[in-house]
């Protein structure tokens, strides 16, 4: 592929930007680079357990200033699911954090566990045997059963941890029933994400660590795809990955140069 075509990015965080709390490169100067050359710019994470507001907190904390606008999570894009099904908002049944129960409350949709309209499951480190208890026999009852995303993990500093995917099977274990997943590889958020962007799908790059959401997804929305080899996927599951990705990079910074 020819870089110099993309008009603009739909960049994943997690393994991308960071890990936790450890920034990959030196960000301000990368999206620097995007400023300068006219690229415009988004972010698109799996992550359910942050809010819009939470993650323009973290880009603060690497002297990044973004706006509302340019965040697409899996919790917005579920609570945006959730609103069109049921416009009048109502409760729901969390597995998750704080993040993505603040989201949902955003969007009209209470935590509860009277009458929920679904089991909304995410990451949640402050999982207990009780939320799965509570949630599974919701499920089996016949609430509909939604996972924000299927990361079985997700990259930090020690290595790989628990991610919601990890909750959200064993749901499935516990209740015999397949989670409904919005985030990625499901095209949503790259939807949302293109029509803030205003751009033809072809023209726009998708940039993620993790094949089987991100790349998996940008194809899907018809992207082009670039692997970063900073977080899950390693060169060689990049190379054998059908479709292949348009470009395997080992980091941002080297995208920023080729740019």
């Amino acid at each position: 592929m020819n870089i110099k075509q993309v008009k603009a990015l739909i960049l994943d965080v997690d393994g991308v930007l960071w890990r936790n709390y450890e920034p990959i490169g030196e960000l301000k100067d990368i999206l620097s680079v995007f400023d300068k050359k006219g690229i415009a710019y988004c972010f698109a994470t799996n992550n359910s357990s942050k809010s819009v507001s939470q993650n323009i907190e973290k880009l603060k904390s690497f002297q990044l200033h973004v706006n509302p606008d340019q965040i697409f999570t899996s919790g917005k894009a579920t609570s945006e699911v959730l609103k069109e099904r049921h416009p009048d908002g109502g409760e729901v049944f969390v597995v998750g954090m704080a993040g993505l129960i603040q989201t949902l409350k955003e969007f009209g949709f209470n935590n509860g566990a009277s009458n929920p309209l679904a089991v909304v499951v995410g990451l949640d480190k402050n999982i207990t045997y009780e939320k799965l208890r509570i949630a599974s026999l919701f499920i089996r009852s016949g609430v509909p059963f939604i996972g924000t995303n299927a990361d079985n993990s997700f990259p930090t500093p020690e290595g790989l941890i628990p991610g919601a995917g990890s909750l959200i099977a064993a749901l499935e274990a516990a209740s015999d029933t397949k989670a409904e997943i919005i985030g990625k590889p499901q095209p949503v958020m790259f939807y949302q994400a293109l029509n803030y962007l205003k751009c033809a799908p072809e023209d726009v790059l998708v940039v993620g660590d993790r094949l089987e959401t991100d790349i998996a997804g940008g194809q899907a929305a018809g992207c082009k795809t670039a692997l970063v080899l900073s977080g899950v996927s390693t060169r060689e599951m990049g190379e054998a990955w059908k479709p292949a990705p348009d470009l395997i990079l080992p980091d941002l910074t080297q995208l920023a140069k080729m740019m």
